[in-house]
């Protein structure tokens, strides 16, 4: 009776496993991610995004994230849309020297035009695969959609494979266009605060993508506060009052899904891709090389300044060494990146960080990397952090206030009402993606999957987070700089550098 029994059970057993196999999977949660441009974390209150407060409410608050540094639009998109910091996906600024397109001037990534002409010129734009990439060959589904620059927006899928772009300037694919303009109309102007061209890139989501698309994955990408601040400063009351709109919008996404019964099956995650700072001084670095350019025969310069990069047309150590010189004797400069010398954090040239730190080091980057310099100062608005860059206020430095950004997310794959003090960054996020939609993760991505935010993950907690000093300083001890690192998770990030000038 007993060997009965005993039979009975492993054959239920074995029944039960084979029904759990044959019952349906449920299908990925679709995604969402909306990078609103410039979003410090402390923009984020109830009184100024009420809506963007309760969306972080009821899910996950990351409070340690970071931008990749330079802390620049076109960058972070790459490295959004990647999983990889600028040593591995080559897109190393705003502007950016490629001579194979032009050897005499740098060119302006916001400009799609021009990204084209880099894929043209070297074959490949990004030189490492993009999440549009490796959701078609998955035969998954992708919709970018914004308001921000035409080259920020085309290169949240820049080889079309897995979907469509819908921007103001251009649609893709081609035959998309007609429908774009029936649906959305003419095009609005481009104003201060940006809500009508922000309001335009919501509609595409809502009409088309939700509509006639049916992604999996959508890339939202919203101008303001950005746009605003750039013209207006941090704290002013026409950039709070682009704050509420953009709220307003993130307000109408969540309604409009929870109308249709999308909202508990759609995972949303509001990010930015840099923080922002007061500008108060007039560091330009062109003007600061300018005695070391020379003109070559053609009447080039044989110096091209690409926004923060020197690029020798010519490498010369001791002119690289001469330059650096100059610039660390400057007050208005920061933090000064050169090639590794091999010893550490330490750059080639004295008193220098090697790109290593700054995950810059491919081989489209130039001689020296250069940021501002920073303080803690508070504007007129009360706001605190201030560059010596040119202009109102903007970012693109290794102040912590340009690095540390706002990640927020909530939906089914989320843990709800939680707090995460764990280091996150933007390289974090296409791994974070694929892992949500159960495609596997390709070895070219160098971020990690945010395990402490998902449910049934690590609490956040328990996972340990060193936080780690070097300095670097000249020989003479005039020029010292530190940089500071959080570690988390098998992966670093750059949290901020501090330079201390002393009198010999």
């Amino acid at each position: 009776m007993l060997r009965w029994l005993g039979w009975l059970s492993v054959a239920a057993s074995i029944l039960a496993a084979a029904v759990l196999r044959a019952q349906p999977v449920a299908p990925p949660h679709a995604t969402l991610v909306i990078v609103v441009d410039g979003l410090r974390p402390d923009y984020v209150t109830p009184d100024v995004m009420p809506r963007l407060a309760r969306l972080g409410g009821r899910g996950t608050v990351f409070t340690a994230h970071h931008s990749v540094f330079p802390t620049v639009t076109r960058v972070n998109a790459a490295s959004l849309v990647t999983g990889t910091y600028p040593e591995a996906h080559g897109l190393l600024g705003n502007t950016i020297y490629i001579p194979a397109v032009n050897a005499a001037r740098g060119l302006d990534t916001g400009v799609r035009e021009n990204l084209e002409a880099v894929g043209r010129a070297e074959h490949r734009l990004l030189t490492t695969p993009s999440l549009g990439e490796i959701l078609a060959s998955a035969a998954k589904t992708l919709f970018a959609v914004g308001s921000g620059s035409s080259g920020a927006v085309f290169l949240l899928d820049h080889t079309v494979a897995a979907g469509a772009i819908v921007h103001q300037e251009f649609t893709r694919p081609e035959s998309l266009r007609a429908r774009v303009r029936e649906t959305l109309g003419p095009v609005p102007p481009h104003a201060l605060p940006n809500a009508a061209l922000n309001r335009r890139a919501v509609d595409a989501y809502l009409s088309i993508g939700l509509e006639a698309r049916h992604p999996d994955l959508t890339l939202m990408w919203i101008s303001d506060p950005d746009t605003t601040a750039h013209a207006r400063g941090i704290g002013s009351a026409v950039t709070r009052e682009a704050l509420s709109l953009v709220d307003a919008e993130i307000g109408r996404i969540e309604d409009t899904l929870q109308a249709k019964g999308l909202l508990d099956r759609t995972n949303v995650i509001v990010t930015s891709d840099h923080g922002f700072s007061t500008h108060g001084g007039g560091f330009r670095l062109q003007a600061a090389i300018e005695p070391f350019v020379h003109t070559l025969d053609d009447g080039s310069p044989d110096i091209v300044v690409a926004e923060g990069a020197v690029n020798l047309r010519v490498r010369d150590a001791a002119r690289v060494a001469a330059i650096v010189a100059a610039l660390q004797k400057n007050p208005m400069v920061g933090a000064i990146f050169t090639r590794g010398s091999g010893n550490g954090a330490a750059g080639a040239v004295p008193g220098t960080l090697s790109f290593d730190v700054a995950r810059w080091n491919h081989p489209r980057a130039g001689d020296i990397l250069v940021s501002s310099n920073w303080t803690r100062d508070v504007n007129d608005a009360g706001v605190a952090g201030k560059t010596t860059d040119p202009g109102v206020a903007g970012h693109g430095s290794s102040s912590p206030y340009d690095i540390h950004n706002t990640l927020i997310a909530a939906g089914p794959d989320f843990s709800e009402h939680a707090i995460s003090d764990v280091p996150t960054g933007t390289v974090d996020l296409a791994p974070t993606i694929l892992r949500l939609m159960r495609l596997p993760l390709p070895s070219t991505m160098t971020g990690r999957v945010l395990e402490e935010g998902l449910r049934g993950g690590p609490a956040p907690s328990s996972v340990r987070v060193d936080h780690l000093t070097e300095t670097v300083k000249t020989a003479d001890g005039g020029y010292e700089l530190t940089v500071h690192v959080s570690a988390a998770a098998g992966q670093r990030y750059l949290d901020y550098t501090e330079v201390l000038r002393r009198r010999n």
